[in-house]
């Protein structure tokens, strides 16, 4: 029986704010159509999308392209703002989670976790 070596609790870090991410983008769903008339199948489709690309890319941060793969995702769900002006908060508030989970996974293993 091989050693493993400790996750980098980095790692669970991130899985956590795309799996949250992924519940807000989705509940932004019906107050973009029932509060702020946005068209059903526009607010589905990129809130919904996005909500997908969350959950996708939480089990696939194994892979190191996953990292910038989820600060670009920031960035797109901070832009969903400009569809629910909430959006614009939260994004922030899940950006500074994600910034801070790139901070712990390079002080914890050096650089940001594989």
């Amino acid at each position: 029986m091989s050693a493993r070596t400790a996750p980098n609790p980095a790692r669970r870090l991130f899985a956590t704010v795309l799996a949250c991410e992924a519940i807000v983008i989705a509940l932004a769903i019906p107050v973009a159509v029932t509060v702020l008339d946005v068209d059903g199948a526009t607010a589905g489709g990129v809130c919904g999308g996005l909500a997908v690309a969350c959950v996708a890319l939480a089990g696939l941060l194994r892979f190191p392209w996953a990292v910038p793969a989820g600060t670009v995702l920031q960035v797109l769900i901070l832009a969903t703002g400009f569809m629910v002006p909430a959006m614009f908060f939260l994004g922030v508030v899940f950006g500074a989670l994600w910034g801070t989970a790139i901070w712990l996974g390079r002080k914890v293993g050096g650089s940001p976790p594989r």
